[in-house]
Parts: C-alpha cells; structure tokens; sequence
C-alpha cells in the first residue's frame, strides 16, 4: 500500500501545482508562440511551458516525505539524483524562457548525468541474453572529493560502465524530449514507463532491499506525471517543456539501472521513441544536417499529416509502451531481445515507408 499512496501523494501535489504554474507561467512570459521560429510547432495560440517544474516538485517532495519518515536512507546515489533532477528542469526553465542552443542543452545533459554517475550509480554488468553477463567493471578509477563540496568524499569511477551509463541516459533523455511533440503525449508515456519499472523493483524488493528506493522514486514519478497529464493532455493548457520531457527520459534511464540494469525492459517500454529518435538522427546525417536541430520528420508528425488526430497519436503511443511494458515483465532476456529486434524492424520499416511516401509527395 506505500507505494500506492505513494503515487496518489505525487498525483495529487502534481495536479494542485500545475494550475499555479500554469498562472506564473503566462505572467513570467514562459509560453511557447506559435511564431517562434522552430519547424515542429503544431499549435496555434500561446501555450504555457514550464511543465517540468510542478512535475519535479510533486516527486521531491513526496520523497522528502518518505526520508523525514525514515522508510528511506538519504545516499550519495539519491543526493546525485536530486541534484541532476534540479539541474535538468532549471536548464528546462531558462530554454522554456529563451530557447537555449540545443548544443547547449546537450552539454548540460552531460554535465547532470555526470552528478548522477559521480554519485555512484552506473551499470557495472547486464544480462546476455545468450547465457552469462557483460561486464563492464574491469577499469576503475578512485578519488576523493574534498568535505563541503557537492558529493563530497570518496567515490569509484568504473570507466566503462560509466561511460555506457553516460551514453545510455543522455540517449533516452534525449530521445524522448524528440518524442514530446503533441498533447500529452510524453506524460502517458511516462506514467507507464515508471509504472512498469517500479513493477519490476516490487518483483526483486524481496530479494533486494535495495530496491525500495527504486521502487518508491517510480512510483513517486509516475504519479507526478498522472496529476501532470489532465492539463498535457488534448487540448492541452501547458506543456511539459524542455525540463518536463527530458526529466521524464533521465529518471527512466536512471531507474532502468537502479532497477538492476533492466536495460531491455526500458527499450521496450520506450521502443517508440527510442527507434524514432534513432531514425531521426541517420535521417538527418544523410541530409547534411546536425542530429540535435529539430525537424518536422518524426513519428508523430508523420501521424498528422496522414490525417491522424492529436487524440488518436497520444493513445496510439500509451497503448503501444503499455503493450510492450507488459510484454517485458513477462519475457526472459532471450524473448526480450527477440522482442526488441523485432520491434525496431517494424518500427523502422514504418518509418522509413511512410517518410519515403511523403518526400515522394513533397
């Protein structure tokens, strides 16, 4: 029952601080214009932004709750979280106001995701789905940060697996930021995405009481995006913005390795997003365009010009990473990669059919 209360908690500070924001968003001139120079704008009046705000409000202070209580320990791995949560929605708010350089917001990624590494959390090993495990451990490097610093003390850096873990969070954060281009459609996913994490802690909590505080940040994040999804939802009255999407993408790709490195699983719950964001970037290499400018290609896009509702394109969305995340709880690592090969092959002979169909058109 926590972890229902939990998310209920989340939910509800989500939905009670999203109207504030909403309000302070429109004075403050955080509003995303329908003139503003970007090829995937779809809507036509001013929509606030800012969405990632009220989101990691609700989840910091359903945990701050939880560790007043003591039912969770305050770690260096939990301070690294929080501290890159704060970083990506505050970059998200001054992009939300002025439209930062996307290089600019990569490099931040970098930098938040580093916090979270630097406080210990990277995938030291993940199932082969054909026997055994990788292992990616076999560097490490130590040092300490001196006291009154941020994360202060010693700390490990297991080279490779940080690097891979680097690469990994920075990818879905990415990704799914790519992935947030009509109502309500990231939020959804979100909801199951963290909802099917925190399944998969629940199944190994009895085994692993690590896991309660994976559990407990899934199940806090996904009912922030359920109170956050009323007012993303069509016709939307605020979007998520930069700091909302990307949040969503650093928190799953972080709980997919504090899940035990359920790598496969968070692709299938993502395969979506993950494969658009994919074709997204071969596409725009073989144009001679740099992979982080913004296009009208993506999947959702495609949906609408085919005459597809903004309605229809978000359900199509929950529905297919429901599908998929109920899959994944049931399958072993060897029908998981089965599944994701599959997956990315019809996912990616979609995309390329229905963007060839509208180049031939245009």
């Amino acid at each position: 029952m926590l972890f229902f209360y939990l998310f209920l908690l989340s939910a509800a500070a989500s939905f009670l601080l999203t109207p504030l924001t909403i309000h302070f968003a429109k004075r403050l001139g955080f509003v995303d214009l329908p003139s503003r120079p970007h090829p995937a704008i779809l809507h036509d009046k001013p929509i606030p932004r800012a969405g990632g705000l009220p989101v990691l409000v609700a989840i910091l202070s359903a945990l701050a709750i939880l560790l007043f209580l003591g039912i969770i320990p305050l770690s260096k791995g939990f301070a690294g979280i929080v501290l890159a949560g704060l970083l990506v929605v505050g970059v998200g708010l001054i992009d939300d106001k002025y439209d930062l350089n996307p290089y600019i917001r990569l490099g931040t990624n970098v930098l938040a995701v580093c916090l979270v590494v630097g406080a210990g959390i990277g995938i030291a090993s993940f199932t082969n789905p054909l026997g055994g495990q990788f292992f990616l451990d076999t560097w490490r490097v130590q040092f300490s940060l001196p006291e009154g610093l941020p994360l202060a003390g010693p700390h490990s850096i297991l080279v490779w697996a940080d690097l891979f873990a680097l690469f990994w969070i920075v990818w879905i954060m990415n990704a799914l930021n790519w992935s947030s281009g009509v109502d309500g459609q990231i939020s959804g996913i979100a909801v199951i995405g963290f909802t099917i994490l925190g399944l998969v802690s629940l199944r190994n909590l009895a085994t692993d009481p690590l896991q309660l505080v994976p559990a407990c940040l899934a199940f806090s994040s996904a009912g922030a995006y359920f109170g956050f999804l009323p007012f993303s939802f069509y016709p939307q009255k605020i979007m998520p913005g930069y700091g909302g999407s990307t949040l969503a993408g650093f928190l799953l790709a972080t709980l997919s390795i504090l899940s035990g490195a359920k790598l496969a699983t968070a692709v299938l719950v993502l395969a979506v997003p993950l494969v658009d964001g994919l074709w997204a970037i071969i596409r725009r290499l073989i144009r001679g365009r740099s992979p982080v400018w913004g296009d009208k290609g993506h999947l959702h896009h495609q949906l609408l010009a085919r005459g597809w509702s903004i309605p229809k394109i978000a359900l199509f969305y929950y529905l297919i990473s429901l599908f998929l995340g109920l899959a994944a709880l049931e399958l072993d690592s060897q029908g998981k990669l089965f599944a994701i090969v599959m997956v990315v092959v019809v996912i990616l002979g979609l995309l390329i059919t229905i963007g060839r169909q509208s180049y031939e058109k245009g």
